[in-house]
């Protein structure tokens, strides 16, 4: 028997919509073989017509390679040879040579944060860069070797699809351009919000801050000996010798390949490409879902399903995370989202959209990894009350309403957000090995033993 949909579950507006797009499906002039849809496919792409005029199209993720429809920062161009070398140093390992402790040295890297098999997330309410002991199912540094950890004040987010972001961070403070413009009071000096001066976008800033911050050197002599000086000479020809290998360089070519991290292979963007059997009827149903009745567009739209949008809808913070945190605190600037940032009153308890994709891979979520399920943000969506105490109920963002959802509709929404939008390929990303030989993405004794590198 052919499943149908409850009409109630679609928005009493978009009722006309998804009726008139069904009737031109049915009533379509053409020959025998003419396509009709099925029921849940019609109102489905009704609902995503209704959310972008153009259709399918706006929410279609392009391929890694196709730079010419990928978003970039025009001061730094992608090129195949960038993106190769970007890989590299992204994973290298060898480039921790500024550590805390003397023994961490050529042990962590970018990637100990935002590793494949975590969605490019570091699959740990808190993430460990320098510091971590082992790298096991459930991410880097579970054990620490000492109390000098590089850890942030709030959770780690996705590298991934992160082109389709003009400014970066919770509260989106790197970034030299767009969404950032008029914030330039706040590019305080002697910190990393200092390099937005650069002018560039916020995956550029970033990798630029990055690098400092988390104490990776970009050393002459170290990329020399281990074959990198070609690739920089290949991906930057017309710099002067002098300024080929350099931090800036570096961060630009580890955007350039960020850029390319893309979740186009999901089950969603094969549907969208027009593989209707690519989702089941529970996840069309769930699709159906966050375009309807519980309104997830309106702030999750595009390609990454993400926007460039601060919303308050408070979760807690990481400081009030069950497990040992290290550097939290209830007066943690981060913990006041785009506000901490910008000083803005208005903007306090903002945090930007995130993107929706391979949520699963990393099991914790919102700004303090407050959840520890998909389907447990589905129903604080739903019910619509804020778990902060901290946040002025004043301050709650009007999207953040009762959505009045049934459990069934909950389950659909969330395997749609769990199967459909998860890329099980992500390991494209890797590079089979370093130039360096080293092993990543942590190096320490217990990770290269977890990760087979000795």
């Amino acid at each position: 028997m052919k499943k149908t949909i409850p009409h109630p579950s679609l928005p009493s507006w978009r009722t006309s919509t998804y009726f008139a797009f069904l009737l031109l499906l049915l009533t379509a002039c053409g020959n025998d073989d003419q396509m009709i849809l099925p029921e849940n496919d019609a109102i489905l792409e009704g609902l995503i017509t209704d959310a972008d005029p153009a259709g399918k199209a706006a929410f279609i993720l392009p391929e890694s390679n196709d730079y010419a429809n990928i978003p970039q920062d025009p001061n730094n161009p992608i090129t195949d040879i960038k993106v190769l070398l970007g890989k590299q140093l992204f994973h290298e390992t060898g480039i921790g040579l500024n550590p805390m402790v003397e023994e961490a040295v050529g042990t962590f890297s970018c990637a100990s944060c935002h590793f494949a098999e975590a969605g490019f997330q570091a699959n740990r309410f808190q993430g460990i860069g320098e510091g971590g002991e082992g790298f096991f199912l459930r991410g880097p540094g579970n054990n620490h070797a000492s109390d000098q950890l590089d850890v942030q004040p709030i959770r780690t987010p996705t590298a991934m699809n992160g082109a389709y972001q003009d400014v970066m961070l919770w509260n989106g403070q790197f970034g030299g351009r767009g969404t950032n413009e008029g914030t330039q009071a706040n590019w305080t000096p002697d910190t990393p919000k200092e390099n937005n001066n650069f002018g560039y976008e916020g995956l550029e800033t970033q990798a630029i801050a990055g690098l400092g911050v988390h104490r990776l050197v970009i050393d002459q002599e170290y990329m020399e000996a281990n074959s990198y000086a070609d690739l920089f000479e290949a991906a930057f020809p017309n710099r002067p010798a002098t300024e080929k290998i350099t931090v800036e360089t570096a961060a630009l070519a580890i955007a350039a390949y960020e850029r390319t991290l893309l979740a186009n292979q999901s089950p969603w963007q094969r549907y969208l490409r027009g593989g209707r059997d690519m989702l089941s009827e529970e996840e069309k149903l769930g699709a159906i879902v966050f375009f309807g009745k519980g309104g997830c567009v309106s702030c999750h739209s595009g390609p990454s399903l993400a926007t460039m949008s601060f919303h308050v809808i408070g979760m807690e913070d990481l400081d009030r995370c069950p497990e040992e945190t290290f550097g939290t605190s209830p007066d943690n600037v981060e913990n006041f989202g785009r506000g901490g940032f910008t000083g803005n009153e208005s903007e306090m308890f903002a945090f930007k959209t995130p993107q929706l994709y391979n949520l699963s891979d990393s099991p914790f979520y919102g700004h303090g990894a407050s959840f520890r399920s998909v389907r447990e943000v589905v129903e604080y969506k739903n019910a619509g009350i804020a778990q902060n105490d901290r946040v002025p109920a004043g301050r709650l963002s009007p999207h953040f309403q009762p959505l009045g959802l049934s459990e069934t509709e909950i389950d659909n929404l969330t395997t749609f957000l769990e199967q459909s939008l998860r890329d099980d390929n992500l390991l494209r990303y890797v590079p089979q090995a370093l130039l360096s030989g080293n092993c990543f993405p942590n190096s320490d004794e217990g990770s290269r033993f977890d990760r087979g590198c000795d």
